[in-house]
């Protein structure tokens, strides 16, 4: 079993083609109250200049964290590209944030607290707003499909839905017991990976602040998936 480093997020950010995107998902964990943070950036063999603009970012920046940049060779998808970086990954926590996303500056605070008084919880999500056109201060809705407590294993029992997949923040333990996300359900790979903790008996929540903003725009994944509305 992996030796996990105590205290630490390890934060997993699959990318692929993000390149109008990621600085502002990068300047969102600078911005982390929370300060023992590794950043783990899976390039899916991206076909822009996301690299480049990676590299830039780190060397201007300068971040307080370590941040491990891995560009992969093919495209693994959503499924290989997430479990790749939770291999990669050193922390008793593992957190994800997607690479159009950006992090509340408390999430990471907030959701390690929220782990550390509730010993019998391995997940914690959290609620969201939606922002469009990279423009933060226009914010729109809050998420209104999430559910809390002992409503969300009902709710996957019923076959729905309720965690914000980007906003999901973990025990690494668990990563190293059940591993990762499988591409069986394409599209849904985020659904079938917060079933696997519901069917180990494992408990998960979601904190009602908002600590994720949650980026519309035409290139996003759910899109293909599901028409653009956030399902996970």
């Amino acid at each position: 079993m992996k030796e996990r480093q105590e205290g630490l997020v390890s934060v997993v950010i699959p990318c692929y083609n993000a390149a109008p995107f990621i600085v502002d998902c990068l300047d969102g964990l600078k911005a982390q109250k929370y300060n023992k943070m590794e950043i783990i950036l899976i390039n899916d063999a991206s076909t822009d200049n996301t690299p480049k603009i990676v590299d830039d970012w780190l060397e201007n920046e300068n971040p307080p964290f370590s941040v491990i940049v891995c560009n992969l060779p093919v495209n693994t998808g959503f499924a290989g590209a997430l479990t790749i970086g939770y291999f990669m990954s050193s922390g008793e926590y593992i957190a994800v944030n997607d690479a159009d996303d950006i992090s509340h500056p408390l999430r990471f605070e907030k959701q390690v607290d929220f782990l550390l008084n509730n010993p019998d919880y391995d997940l914690v999500g959290s609620n969201y707003q939606v922002f469009y056109d990279g423009n933060l201060e226009a914010l729109g809705k809050m998420a209104d499909w999430l559910k809390y407590g002992e409503s969300i294993r009902k709710c996957y029992e019923a076959g729905g839905h309720c965690v914000c997949h980007g906003t999901i923040l973990f025990r690494g333990k668990i990563f190293d017991r059940l591993g990762g996300p499988t591409r069986r359900i394409v599209g849904a790979e985020d659904y079938e990976f917060i079933v696997k903790f519901l069917n180990a008996k494992l408990k998960i929540d979601n904190l009602k602040d908002i600590l994720y903003y949650y980026r519309k725009h035409d290139q996003q994944r759910s899109n293909t998936f599901y028409g653009g509305d956030k399902s996970g």
